[in-house]
């Protein structure tokens, strides 16, 4: 599948590291981050959060709010969360319905081999719930700064 700036950002509903359901409704009027990372407590995967985690402020500043989404359980979010004092919710999505539907879900190459995983890649919807902006295939090194100057 996969999405488009301008298009309607697709609904979900996942549930969140503190065990709730979080929708893409419940935010309704803000902008949203949602960024798409592939494993909890891996070196990029950790840096990506932390970088997210603080420059938080700011990205509130302008009215954002970020979600973080991977196949992980809900165990496995708490302890990322709490190890890394991460201000901000995760969600899992562990039949990888949402990273389709979002266009983070397909073949890769890591290590020079061909698999299917997630891709990185972070949306950014605006408050009137379309796609303002997408980073397909994220490097994790100064993208917060790129997502917070799209705002």
């Amino acid at each position: 599948m996969g999405i488009e700036v301008g298009g309607k950002a697709p609904a979900f509903t996942l549930e969140a590291d503190d065990g709730s359901e979080v929708s893409l409704k419940d935010f309704a009027g803000k902008k949203v981050v949602l960024y798409f990372y592939p494993k909890d407590a891996t070196p990029g995967c950790t840096t990506e959060a932390c970088d997210f985690r603080d420059l938080k402020a700011r990205l509130t500043r302008k009215g954002a709010v970020v979600l973080g989404v991977s196949k992980d359980g809900l165990a496995s979010h708490q302890k990322f969360k709490e190890k890394q004092k991460l201000n901000f919710t995760l969600l899992s999505d562990p039949e990888t319905r949402v990273m389709q539907a979002y266009g983070a879900w397909g073949e890769k190459t890591m290590y020079g081999k061909k698999m299917t995983g997630t891709i990185r890649t972070t949306v950014l919807i605006g408050e009137d719930g379309k796609i303002r902006k997408v980073w397909p295939k994220v490097k994790v090194a100064g993208h917060v700064e790129e997502v917070l100057e799209a705002l």
